[in-house]
């Protein structure tokens, strides 16, 4: 591999981790309690902010995947291309059907407000009523099926990324959920799987 080339898969994995580092400090309650403090009543505004930067990072690290010579790690045929839609379509439909079950525009800071002083409801219907992290569950598909339709090493970058920073993400989403639901989230937590869903009991 060109040295050029190793700088550049080198600069895209240090993204992610930068990207997934910001992604999780940002949203600590600690943190969003410190901004607070700074922001005041400009503080409602805090999660529009957190939701434009941490999409338009994830934006610019596909981009920059993009403009990398790419490495191919197998030549795709008509079943790993259809294989690859198949799992980004029912990741993709994983997470448009548990966004069903929040508030978006919430979720996205649309709706200016103090996340701090108002919790949301603890959803555990729906999708959430099989796995905890619907979402994540999808994204683990989606990025499995783009590497499929796009066999390169950036993909497995990409999917790479997603599967490392889960186990530290869930667990620092599930303190802070822990912190706002207690016992409630506690017994939810006991009930309900993170991630592979239990349909039967």
């Amino acid at each position: 591999m060109d040295i050029w080339v190793f700088m550049d898969y080198l600069i895209l994995g240090l993204g992610w981790v930068l990207f997934y580092s910001s992604h999780t400090f940002l949203a600590t309650l600690n943190i969003k309690r410190k901004i607070r403090s700074l922001l005041k009543g400009q503080y409602k505004w805090y999660r529009l902010a957190y939701s434009l930067f941490s999409s338009l990072f994830f934006l610019a690290l596909f981009l920059y995947a993009g403009s990398i010579p790419p490495i191919w790690l197998f030549a795709s045929g008509p079943g790993s291309t259809y294989l690859g839609f198949m799992l980004a379509t029912f990741g993709t439909i994983i997470c448009v059907k548990s966004m069903r079950d929040v508030s978006v525009s919430r979720f996205l800071g649309l709706r200016p407000q103090d996340d701090l002083s108002e919790n949301e409801p603890l959803v555990t219907d729906g999708w959430y009523g099989y796995m905890r992290h619907p979402l994540y569950a999808g994204l683990i598909l989606i990025f499995m099926g783009y590497f499929l339709y796009v066999p390169n090493l950036s993909s497995l970058f990409h999917l790479a990324a997603l599967l490392l920073y889960l186990p530290v993400g869930i667990y620092f989403e599930e303190k802070k959920l822990l912190t706002l639901y207690g016992r409630r989230y506690a017994r939810y937590q006991k009930e309900i799987p993170a991630i592979i869903p239990r349909f039967g009991k």
